[in-house]
């Protein structure tokens, strides 16, 4: 189920929203943390049906494994059966995501004649199996205390962050399952969920599906691009996957927030970073979060001399680009990614003898071109593309492109004022504005999350989410999954 859906929005979260504060209301709090799950796991069924047997095996299955530990006394044993739970759960994540990638290479390398399987990736596998491998690791190193089986489920399916994270860690989420004061409905909560709810939910309609099909057209045409149309498609992309991954998880936010549930902060405005290293503090906080606390510091983090260090960072970073898919593009996306981060570690500049525009060029062009690696479809078209960037041959804005911003409401503005009927043969004129308006609203303004944290009831703001609410909901005609889905 999306959350830019009428069905989610009409009808599954007002039902949620509903049965689970009615529920606490008349003191029934097991049977709340029942209906909950009951309604994630609606939410993840909805998607597909055989889904629901995978989440519901790994999720029995490693709780399996924190009961075993809890009554093995040998710790030899114990990390045996940590280590066993591990593989397991990566074993799983490796058939779904690169068993047919690994069997094509073999047949590659090798010669052999290899059969692919159909396999459907499990929507989210890679944000739950690393929820749950967190509270095994943890479970296994003492530092966390066994919870019930209820809020454990819960905790690894609650819907609003369950298929695109953020990764919440059970410390941060399972306490509030559990916490009375939670359990009642709060105006001040509701409010400032909405809000960040109806700010993602824009990010998401409005701005990311539009950008989408501006990137979508340059990145199914690459032979035919050039410079002009190359540098729109990248920068088309370069936004949308901003708009569109932020907003899901502002949307995953704003949902716990109107149910009181906290869930952290996934971006805090990645555009504005003047380094590689500032950037990955900034984008898709909690996966650099998890990356860092479960293979960068046990591999010795910075503790073990500059050359391992830098090991450790590609490492690192090489993990996040196979996490991201099992395609050539992703490794080499973070291999570079892991490459730069380790030159600013190796030759730190006083940062005040370069001016804060240029560090900020530089990373942003360094994001922007990786980007490109990100989104191809292959190494070939993405070396292409490239080229394409660097060509020189400037021409104008192609008008397949251009009419990915003439929007239903444009041509609706175009045909009641006569004076802009012109505008429908000169779709190129609709580009600046929403490039330009992007750039200013990631640099130039605070960001959807810190907007919550100040939020206020005013009627000026129930005004703009209304306007924006509607605006979105009329949009929904064309309606469109996360890009993260695929992750």
């Amino acid at each position: 189920m999306l959350f830019n859906s009428y069905i989610f929005l009409l009808f599954f979260f007002p039902l949620c929203l509903a049965g689970w504060f009615g529920l606490n209301r008349l003191g029934k709090y097991t049977l709340s943390q029942v209906f909950l799950l009951a309604m994630s796991l609606w939410f993840y069924g909805y998607f597909h049906v055989g889904y629901l047997a995978i989440m519901a095996v790994s999720i029995v299955f490693n709780y399996g494994f924190t009961l075993a530990m809890e009554k093995t006394a040998s710790q030899k044993l114990r990390k045996l059966e940590v280590t066993l739970a591990v593989l397991l759960n990566l074993a799983i994540l490796f058939y779904y995501k690169y068993f047919n990638f690994f069997l094509t290479n073999v047949e590659r390398i090798f010669g052999f004649e290899m059969t692919l399987r159909t396999i459907v990736l499990p929507l989210g596998i890679s944000f739950f199996t690393f929820q749950q491998l967190s509270y095994v690791v943890d479970f296994y190193r003492g530092e966390v205390k066994h919870y019930p089986f209820l809020q454990y489920a819960c905790f690894v399916s609650y819907f609003p962050q369950l298929v695109a994270g953020p990764i919440v860690t059970h410390d941060e989420l399972i306490p509030q399952f559990l916490d009375e004061g939670k359990k009642h409905f709060n105006w001040d909560n509701f409010s400032k969920g909405l809000f960040l709810f109806v700010l993602g939910l824009s990010k998401k309609v409005l701005l990311a599906d539009v950008f989408g099909g501006a990137a979508n057209w340059g990145f199914s045409n690459v032979q035919a691009l050039d410079a002009t149309n190359a540098i729109l498609t990248s920068f088309a992309y370069t936004f949308q996957i901003y708009f569109d991954f932020s907003g899901y998880s502002d949307m995953a936010v704003g949902l716990g927030k109107m149910m009181n549930i906290d869930l952290p902060e996934n971006f805090s405005s990645p555009y504005k970073a003047l380094s590689i290293t500032e950037f990955w503090k900034r984008w898709h906080r909690t996966l650099t979060r998890f990356l860092t606390k479960y293979i960068y510091i046990p591999l010795g983090g910075n503790r073990k001399g500059k050359v391992r260090t830098y090991v450790n960072v590609l490492i690192v970073f090489l993990a996040s680009g196979i996490w991201h898919g099992a395609y050539y593009t992703f490794f080499l996306w973070g291999i570079l990614h892991g490459v730069l981060s380790v030159l600013e570690r190796a030759f730190r500049i006083n940062e005040r003898d370069i001016h804060p525009a240029l560090r900020w060029l530089v990373t942003f062009g360094f994001v922007n071109l990786t980007w490109v690696l990100f989104r191809a479809e292959t190494l070939g078209d993405a070396i292409v593309f490239c080229k394409r960037l660097i060509s020189m041959e400037f021409g104008p804005v192609n008008q397949e492109l251009a009419a990915a911003f003439f929007l239903p409401e444009i041509k609706m503005l175009v045909s009641w004022v006569p004076s802009l009927w012109s505008l429908q043969y000169r779709l190129e004129l609709l580009v600046p504005p929403f490039y330009l308006g992007s750039l200013l609203l990631v640099l130039g303004c605070r960001n959807a999350y810190e907007h919550m944290l100040v939020f206020r009831p005013r009627w000026t703001n129930l005004l703009t989410i209304s306007l924006l609410l509607a605006l979105c909901v009329l949009s929904f005609s064309g309606v469109s999954t996360f890009l993260y889905f695929n992750f």
